[in-house]
């Protein structure tokens, strides 16, 4: 039988205190759980380990047990945050995070065996958002686990609110998203509140095709009903309004068998 190294005996120590002060220890995923963690080792029993702790806490925890597998998992799939362990076969944890970081700013808790500062601070420069040695208790983890959410969650919060407040100009078109205003030609749009919604979602991903899926969901949970092809209909009366000529349009662009793609500035007329 193998023995648990340091860190795994101080967390399978806080496991055992846990079960016996009655927390479930069972390893189970939580259905109502809206937090999903991925965590990178190649260490299986310590992702069990931490799988046990976290799980009960209101944690959904998926593994990988590569720096590649994890890479890929991360960028398909939808986490809320990921602990990473600095050394790993083929790709180490440091590689994860450098290509990660090109492409996404999800929360990383960084793990490593490593307690010497220079592996920290490089950690850190590179886009980690903490560390912690793998002697870390299971509070611990816990805790900074939750800091790091927390700082990304109210991170995301003020970018949106900073968002809302800024005027979108696309040419002779401009959106004020504090008043919900759109004016052309320094004219005001009399639009309804899907078609308003409809503009602002394209329009803040100018050059990129959204699907009608997309556009509902960013229409969902208004007081009006939308569904399926209706959102054809809003488009062509928005269209309207805008004095887009269907064959040619300025702004809204058609994408066959796609959806629909607002225009970048420089590809309007």
């Amino acid at each position: 039988m193998d023995c648990p190294g340091v860190g795994e005996s101080i967390i399978i120590g806080q496991l055992i205190l846990l079960e016996r002060l009655g927390f479930p220890m069972t390893h189970q995923k939580n259905k109502t759980s809206k937090t999903k963690i991925l965590i990178v080792d190649d260490d299986k029993k310590l992702c069990q380990l931490v799988a046990d702790y976290l799980e009960p806490m209101g944690y959904d925890v998926d593994a990988a047990h590569n720096g590649a597998q994890g890479l890929q998992m991360i960028l398909e799939g939808d986490y809320h945050a990921v602990i990473l362990d600095v050394m790993m076969p083929r790709m180490d944890g440091l590689e994860v995070l450098k290509r990660l970081r090109k492409e996404s700013d999800i929360p990383v808790l960084m793990l490593t065996a490593r307690g010497e500062e220079t592996d920290r601070i490089v950690g850190l420069e590179m886009g980690a958002d903490d560390y912690l040695p793998k002697t870390f208790s299971s509070r611990e983890l816990l805790a900074r686990l939750r800091a790091v959410t927390r700082r990304h969650i109210m991170s995301e919060r003020k970018a949106a609110s900073a968002a809302k407040d800024k005027v979108l100009i696309f040419g002779n078109l401009e959106i004020e998203q504090s008043s919900r205003t759109v004016r052309l030609d320094a004219k005001t749009l009399n639009l309804t509140p899907i078609e308003y919604d409809l503009l602002t979602s394209l329009a803040r991903s100018a050059g990129r095709v959204l699907t009608r899926d997309q556009l509902l969901d960013a229409v969902a949970g208004r007081e009006y009903e939308v569904f399926d092809r209706s959102v054809d209909v809003h488009i062509s009366s928005l269209r309207r309004k805008l004095g887009e000529d269907p064959r040619n349009p300025e702004f809204i662009q058609t994408v066959r068998a796609a959806g629909y793609m607002f225009k970048k500035p420089e590809d309007q007329q």
